[in-house]
This record gives C-alpha cells, sequence and structure tokens, in this order.
C-alpha cells in the first residue's frame, strides 16, 4: 500500500547521493516536503531540481551535521519553510578513508565519530524539542552490520555505529512518553556508487538472496517506519539486508585483506 506523507515534512541528511538520497525522493514521491541535506551544495541542488522538477517539494539544507551551529540553522530554516519537522533521517556518515588501527590517529578517528555519531546527535537533539512540543515525530538512524561486527580497517566508523545502535536505544526510551518514536535501520552491501556487472556478483554471491543492494531497497523500509502503520515501533535496528547476516557464511564485503595490513617494520614512531 502507497503511503502517503501530505502535510509532513521531512529532513534527510546525507541526501545529496545513494542511500539518503533514495530515500528523500521516496518520501518526496509520497508527497512530503523534503529538507535535501548534504554538506556538498551542488549535490544538494541535483537532488532539490530532481524532485521539483518530478512535481516534489524539496528545499536545499546544505551543512555539515557536526557543527552544531550549522545545524540549528539548517533546522531554523527548515521549519521557516516548512513550520515543523515530522520526519528525521540521520543518514549523513563517513566511510572512507580507510585505516587499519596501527595507521590510524586522533584526527581521523575524531572526524569520523563527528559527523556519524555526534552529527546524529546533534540533529536528533535539535528534531526531538520540535516532536516532543507537539507530541508526535519519527527519528530514523543508520547503523550497519559493523555496529554488533567488525569490518577489517574501519575501527573509527564501526564504533561510531555501535554508538548509533546505542543512542537510538536510548533516545528511543527518553522520548517515548512524548510521542516521539526513534529506530535505526541496518543496510547490508548497498551498492552507492555504481559497481559494475562483475563486482555487483562478486559482492552478491555470498548473500542469500544472491545479490547486492541498491539505494533503492532502503526506501521503502524508511517510509514504513516513519509512518502510521509503525506506530508501535521504536528502539529497534531494521535489517535491510537480504539475508546476509542471518546465515553462518559471511559476504564478501571486506575491502582490505590481511595482505593489505600494514608491515610492522614499516610503520613511523
Amino acid at each position: 500500500m502507497e503511503r502517503s506523507f501530505e502535510g509532513k515534512t521531512v529532513i534527510v541528511t546525507g541526501a545529496g547521493h545513494g542511500i539518503g538520497r533514495a530515500i528523500a525522493e521516496r518520501f518526496a514521491g509520497a508527497g512530503a516536503d523534503v529538507a535535501v541535506n548534504d554538506i556538498d551544495a551542488d549535490l544538494v541542488g541535483e537532488v532539490v531540481a530532481a524532485i521539483t522538477d518530478s512535481g516534489g517539494s524539496a528545499i536545499d539544507a546544505v551543512a555539515d551535521v557536526s557543527d552544531g551551529a550549522q545545524v540549528a540553522a539548517m533546522f531554523d530554516a527548515v521549519v521557516e519553510a516548512f513550520g515543523t519537522v515530522d520526519v528525521l533521517v540521520n543518514n549523513a556518515g563517513l566511510v572512507s578513508p580507510m585505516l587499519h588501527v596501527l595507521e590510524a590517529d586522533e584526527a581521523w578517528f575524531r572526524r569520523i565519530i563527528d559527523v556519524n555519531l555526534v552529527g546524529a546527535w546533534l540533529c536528533s537533539h535539535r528534531a526531538a524539542h520540535i516532536m516532543a512540543r507537539k507530541g508526535e515525530g519519527v527519528i530514523i538512524n543508520m547503523s550497519s552490520g559493523g555496529a554488533t561486527r567488525a569490518h577489517r580497517a574501519f575501527a573509527a566508523y564501526d564504533a561510531s555505529k555501535g554508538g548509533i545502535e546505542a543512542m537510538t536505544r536510548a533516545m528511543a526510551v527518553d522520548l517515548g512518553p512524548y510521542g516521539v518514536r526513534v529506530n535505526a535501520l541496518m543496510p547490508g552491501s548497498i551498492d552507492t556508487q555504481g559497481l559494475d556487472d562483475e563486482q555487483r556478483k562478486l559482492r552478491g554471491v555470498n548473500i542469500p538472496m544472491e545479490r547486492i543492494g541498491d539505494p533503492d531497497d532502503m526506501a521503502g523500509p524508511a517510509l514504513f517506519l516513519a509512518s502510521d502503520d509503525a506506530g508501535y515501533v521504536t528502539g529497534h535496528v531494521v535489517k535491510v539486508d537480504g539475508g546476509m547476516l542471518a546465515q553462518q557464511r559471511s559476504a564478501t564485503v571486506d575491502i582490505m585483506p590481511p595482505s593489505g595490513f600494514p608491515k610492522v617494520e614499516e610503520l613511523d614512531g
């Protein structure tokens, strides 16, 4: 059943491409007023144009979500344009650069945590105040299999996603009495870069559904969690992974094999 979000305002962070763009466009197609956030103004402009050209309603919301002042300005602009915020999708996040623990430094770790975890907190905190005052609202965070399992060379990313899942549960408990639901989506192996057919086959061969996911595969679950059909669902992580984590064998997801690990004798310090 097609869900209607007419009269609803949705902010999607990191919506300049990939999963965020697919979610923003799906909400707009369902009638929502969409604020398209990304740090890249050119990408934001492309998405806003695509939505408005197809008859939807969207505004640009360029901001670095790790900067509290920019987040505050973004929310003020959205409320001025649309009157409120009904749904927040915290999709913005950094994956790269990949660094082995022995190659990493403090700046790398802090930047990924700041964008992925602190950014989600800053946006959620602003959204929660708006939503709690009107007694309803939905926050959707973006987790990863790395929240409970490990990727090679992704220590900061996996730590940020573990924090996202813990924060999702904690916010759901705090905000439930105010009518605000908080859940997370956990994407599996999603092709956000336009892999060629050979790469897609390699990445999908060990997934039970025998294919890698596409950004559009995330959009439907996002709309479900934001809808009244999920009105009694909060504090949970919904896996959208083609069955990847349900099995005993592992999907082909590691980008850095042990052969790529740094040699101790070549390390600085």
